[in-house]
Formats: structure tokens, sequence, C-alpha cells
């Protein structure tokens, strides 16, 4: 397993479109999820034309793995170059809405890593961009787009495995690595946004999502720097309970405290209780046994399993992105979903107290 910055997953392919069909273009190469995202939407038969990023290093590394892309000259030459349909791109976090915003008033939709902003401001004006443009401002949620336990929770849920969901638990713990390993950027708070604006995000989407859940409350919210006084601004705990517009309700921690003797950048896992039964993801490895890959347990009336989810599901959100492009739909994930998983993840930040070690 590689750290967060380097996440970038494979799966079955499962090609929606011809080559030639879908044409997209990468930028703002700031962070590793990019990676998984052009992974993603390759492996659904998208074209990846061009990259650019104004570090021609980042540039010659990306084209090592995608060989055949071509290095574009500037953001306006993928801007204005009418056969490229969406742009994929992870900017730094505070630059993500602004880039959105080109992209959009250019004419293609845009695929960003999360979180997707990190102020209500910039959550208004990406609202008003869609309205104004049509186009589409989706969001890179890795831990559970690109996950099969999550792919597969979400399949148990539809058909009533566990009933209806009364509450999720969400645990996100990452890896920070030594200093050096990270820009300069992610020790900056107005940049990375707050650690609930940033990693929490992932946890707020994934309740939204298997609860049903279209709007809700932040009851509260912590953020605390524990162990890392050498970067006062950088929040390396944090945690927030939130209630559903239909009751369900939601507590989720996120921190960077992940060991070093842990084999993944993280022990991500989610708890998900239904009227008939409950539903555990180990998102990444099985601690205490050589099982890695993605795994769920399942218990309801018909008894308990223990469901190893790897090469089960695929990754079916990047297809359904794809085909919502092509034909304007919403069935890989609605705008009203994205925005109110940013908007949620932001009213936490900035309503989160801090706790003692901040």
């Amino acid at each position: 397993m590689s750290d967060g910055m380097n996440y970038a997953p494979k799966g079955k392919g499962s090609q929606v479109v011809k080559k030639g069909d879908f044409v997209f273009a990468a930028a703002a190469l700031d962070h590793g999820h990019i990676f998984g995202m052009c992974n993603g939407l390759v492996e659904a038969g998208a074209t990846l034309k061009s990259v650019w990023d104004p570090d021609s290093g980042k540039v010659e590394d990306f084209i090592k793995r995608y060989p055949g892309t071509r290095a574009a000259r500037s953001e306006e030459e993928i801007l204005g170059d009418p056969e490229i349909k969406l742009v994929a791109a992870a900017a730094v976090t505070s630059e993500r809405c602004p880039l959105g915003l080109r992209v959009l008033a250019a004419g293609k939709d845009y695929f960003t890593d999360k979180a997707p902003l990190v102020s209500l401001a910039q959550l208004e004006a990406a609202k008003a961009k869609v309205r104004e443009t049509g186009k589409k401002y989706m969001c890179y949620f890795s831990e559970r787009l690109h996950v099969e336990s999550a792919v597969y929770a979400g399949n148990l849920i539809a058909e009533g495995a566990i009933g209806r969901v009364i509450q999720v638990l969400g645990l996100g713990p990452h890896r920070l690595g030594p200093p050096s390993s990270r820009p300069a950027w992610f020790y900056k708070k107005a940049q990375y946004g707050g650690i609930l604006c940033d990693i929490g995000s992932h946890q707020i989407e994934q309740f939204l999502f298997y609860a049903g859940v279209k709007d809700a409350t932040v009851l509260q919210s912590k953020v605390g720097n524990f162990g890392h006084p050498d970067f006062p601004e950088l929040e390396d705990f944090g945690d927030a309970t939130l209630l559903g517009d239909n009751g369900a309700t939601h507590y989720f921690r996120v921190d960077w405290f992940t060991p070093d003797g842990l084999r993944s950048w993280g022990d991500g896992r989610s708890f998900i209780l239904g009227t008939e039964g409950y539903i555990e993801q180990r998102k990444y490895l099985n601690i205490g046994t050589a099982e890695l890959g993605s795994r769920l347990f399942l218990v309801n009336r018909k008894g308990e399993q223990h469901i190893e989810c790897t090469g089960k599901t695929g990754y079916p959100f990047f297809g359904e992105l794809i085909l919502d492009c092509l034909n304007r739909t919403e069935k890989a994930m609605t705008q009203e979903h994205a925005f109110k998983a940013a908007e949620l993840a932001v009213k936490a930040q900035m309503q989160a107290i801090k706790v003692a070690g901040a």
C-alpha cells in the first residue's frame, strides 16, 4: 500500500466508451490523488490527451505513468481545446474552486480531488457557475468511490440487506510521513482548509450516501494538534457528529496518527447500522493477519458473512461519470450531493472547537 499522497488504485476495467469517444485532460498535479482519478477514467475507456502543470518534473513523471499523453504548454491550451470534454485536477485545496470556475467557464466538466472547496463563499461561486454553464463540478471522494468494500456496502444497502440505515460511524486515520514528503501548502490551514474540511469530507460524503441523507446539521466538531508542535497550523486530529434530515446520525474521526508499523497508509473503517443488521468495512487490510485488500462483514437476520471484496465490484463511478458527461445525466453522483458534502465539511470546520493540544 502506498501513502495517502500517492493513493492510486487500479481495478478491473469496465469500459463504457471506445477510444476517442470521451477525451479528457489532467491539470494541477499538486496531490497524488490525480493518479487514482486518471486511472479510474482510463479504465472506463476515457482517452487522456494532455496534461498541464507549471512544474515540468511533475509533468514528466505523469507522462511516464501515462505514455502518449501530451504536455500542454499552458492551462489555457487545455481550456481552449474543443476536443477535451473534462478536466481532472488535484490542485492545492484552496485553489480547486478557482480552477473549477475557469474550467466550467471554458465549457468543460470539472473533476477535482477532495476537498472540492474550502469556504462557503467558494461554494456559492461554484453553485452559481454550475447554474450558469450547466457543467459538472464533480469530486473524487476516493474513500467510497475507489474502495471495493465501500461499493459493495452501497449495493447491499440498496438491496435492503440491513434495512433502513440509522447510523454511520466513520474512522479515517492517515499517515503523515516525514515532513519532507509533504509540500509546504499541506501545513498551511488557509491552503489545505483544515482537517475536517479536507479528509473529513470523505466521511461526510459516505454518511449522506449510505443513509440517504439530503441535508444535515453539524451538532459538534472538534480539532486539535496533539503531536506536531513544529507545524502549528496543522490539525492532526478532528471529529464531528451530524444529524441527518431523516433522523440518521453520524460520528466520524479523522487523524494523522497512523503508526509506522502499519503496512497501510491508514486503517480506514466504517460501521453502518441498520434496522435489520449492520455492516463493517475494513477498507485496506485486516490487522494482525496477512490479508490485504478490501473486506466487509455483514450481520443480519440470515446470519454472519465475511466477504472479501477485491475484484468483485470494480469502480463503477468512473464509467457512470463519463456517461453522465456525455448524456447530461446524474447517475454517478448528483451535483446536489457533491455540494452538500462539501458544505457540511466546511461548516464542521468553521464551528470546530480547539481541544487540548491545539
